[in-house]
């Protein structure tokens, strides 16, 4: 209950900074963003780099694998380090996230990965920046984080396809902005870029 006015201040800031986002935001109806908190960063992205590129159902088949070879759980980073590599491609990991699940390992085994406690002290842009030091995590996946795993109010993933479409229904315009110009919009919409993107990809709906 405590977050409903801050979620109506948001859209009453939005709307007056930006008139167009807000008469879309009134078409669209009510901000229902769903948030699936974590437990471990380490086991978010592990999650993150198995789902890349595959449907829910083939990616939930491996990752389940995956947990099987740690006993019904995701192998701690030791035991995955240890693991043979053939274990995991016969889990259907690729090679390069077969490689990308072992670096993950690797930062998080040797405290290069933050702990969650740390993680909820960093700025977004600093905990994109360790993040994507993990071979396979790139700046889209630590956004997707952000915003769905970590509750963050303030993300805006520019490079995103459906955020660019849904800017362009939105604001009218004759070809597909770049990130830049997203960015650049996007300015105004601080610091609830998480709200703006949420309604952007709602215009695809």
């Amino acid at each position: 209950m405590a977050s409903r006015p801050s979620t109506t201040a948001a859209r009453r800031t939005l709307a007056e900074r930006d008139p167009v986002l807000g008469r879309h935001m009134d078409a669209v109806g009510r901000y229902r963003i769903e948030v699936d908190r974590i437990s471990s960063i380490y086991r978010a992205l592990a999650e993150a780099v198995v789902y890349q590129q595959l449907t829910g159902k083939a990616a939930s088949t491996i990752f389940h694998r995956v947990q099987a070879l740690g006993g019904g759980a995701l192998p701690a980073p030791a035991e995955l380090l240890a693991l043979d590599d053939t274990a995991l491609r016969g889990a259907g990991l690729s090679r390069a996230k077969t490689a990308a699940l072992k670096d993950l390992a690797a930062h998080a085994h040797d405290g290069r990965l933050p702990e969650l406690a740390e993680a909820r002290t960093l700025d977004d842009d600093a905990l994109i920046e360790r993040l994507t030091a993990v071979r396979g995590v790139g700046p889209w996946t630590v956004q997707m984080l952000l915003m769905f795993r970590l509750g963050r109010a303030d993300v805006l993933p520019a490079t995103d396809y459906g955020i660019r479409k849904g800017f362009q229904r939105v604001f009218r315009t004759r070809q597909l902005p770049s990130p830049r110009q997203v960015l650049a919009r996007g300015e105004r919409w601080r610091p609830h870029r998480t709200m703006a993107a949420w309604y952007l990809w709602r215009a695809l709906d």
